[in-house]
């Protein structure tokens, strides 16, 4: 049976990436990645960000309006094509310093997609839509092989057609990576909380702030997020957080080694406010049903195991991890804690029994096996 998260393409593959970007159960983000290949084909090529340790790209339709933000897989801070040369000689002159210990490398993309994926099975809709594609543009970063196979290809099929036509690709090879849609009319979260400092939100606007801050905490905390960008959208008669940069999360094991990274928003004065009742019927009766954890942990893994990459021991270990965090976080919603609260919680890893726990129906007690993370980072705040 085919994973519904497939990331493979075909053995035979065509000249686009359109030949295997197929989204049948959601119609509406195919219809923009079509959009964004058509954009490409015209001549509209995506538009490399700047800012960043690694490559990533505005995606825009033909008239140059931006879909989303395309993260490749080969141009993460340790992917062999990465463009931002300082992170390769950080890299290769301060490695100790390099990257965080507690993430797999090259597992950005699948982060950035299965944070959306958390978050919609949450009901948080924090996350803008994001997905896994395949792109193909000239503004990509190639190496120099690739660029010279692409133009001797496309020399022959215009000299010899006859020859040409058996090459199962003739432009540049398709680029796997996270698409995640646009948000408009965001700014920095910074940007934001000053404004809030300097002119007090009304009442309405305030408790709205303050559910959506919620709602990212349980994102932040259930995936371990250790670094995360947040942008928000104030209008006169809403509030609108988005989290959209979730490259870094899912940890194989809790930061014990230099640098704790720590949840910046722990330091706002919404993480002293106990989490309101709103936030406690959205999310607490999933969580505590360990069925619906395991469940989630099975989509993760049909996720994560299309990866070439995939290793099922790290993997467990990262569910392990995202176990204990759910356990944490049930335990304080059903004490009424704060999010400071939260996070000043002993750090608990979640393991899977060896024995046991095979069936759909499971239980804390027979599956699954509680232990307390006691290390701690040199440098740690907690």
């Amino acid at each position: 049976n085919k994973s519904k998260f497939s990331l493979s393409p075909p053995l035979h593959s065509g000249n686009s990436s359109g030949d295997f970007n197929h989204f049948p159960g959601d119609p509406e983000f195919g219809d923009i990645i079509q959009r964004a290949e058509q954009a490409i084909e015209g001549g509209v090529f995506p538009e490399r960000i700047s800012q960043g340790s690694s490559g990533s790209y505005f995606v825009k339709d033909s008239k140059g309006k931006i879909l989303g933000v395309f993260k490749p897989k080969s141009e993460e801070p340790y992917g062999h094509l990465n463009p931002k040369w300082t992170k390769y000689f950080h890299k290769l002159c301060c490695p100790c310093c390099f990257g965080r210990g507690c993430l797999i490398p090259n597992q950005g993309y699948l982060s950035e997609v299965a944070a959306s994926h958390v978050d919609t099975r949450l009901g948080l809709g924090v996350v803008p839509k994001t997905k896994a594609v395949y792109l193909v543009s000239e503004t990509f970063h190639y190496n120099t092989i690739d660029r010279a196979k692409s133009r001797g290809k496309k020399y022959a099929l215009e000299m010899v057609p006859k020859v040409g036509r058996h090459f199962h690709r003739v432009g540049l090879p398709p680029k796997l990576g996270s698409f995640q849609l646009f948000v408009e009319g965001y700014h920095e979260a910074d940007y934001w909380l000053r404004r809030f400092e300097a002119e007090p939100l009304p009442e309405n606007i305030r408790k709205q702030l303050q559910s959506q801050f919620e709602r990212l905490v349980i994102l932040d905390y259930v995936i371990r997020n250790t670094g995360v960008c947040v942008r928000v959208c104030v209008c006169a008669c809403a509030i609108q957080i988005a989290a959209i940069d979730n490259g870094l999360a899912f940890p194989f094991k809790h930061p014990d080694e230099w640098r704790a990274y720590p949840f910046h928003w722990a330091c706002l004065p919404q993480a002293k406010v106990p989490f309101s009742q709103e936030t406690r019927e959205l999310v607490l009766s999933r969580l505590s049903d360990m069925n619906f954890v395991q469940d989630l942990c099975e989509d993760l893994y049909e996720m994560f195991m299309a990866d070439k990459g995939f290793d099922k021991t790290m993997f467990e270990k990262q569910m392990s991890v995202m176990r204990g965090q759910i356990l944490n976080l049930s335990q304080a919603l059903k004490d009424n804690k704060t999010p400071i609260q939260l996070v000043q919680m002993p750090r608990v890893v979640v393991e899977r029994s060896r024995t046991g726990g095979q069936g759909r129906v499971v239980t804390l007690g027979t599956a699954f096996t509680q232990t307390f993370h006691c290390k701690r980072p040199f440098f740690s705040s907690w």
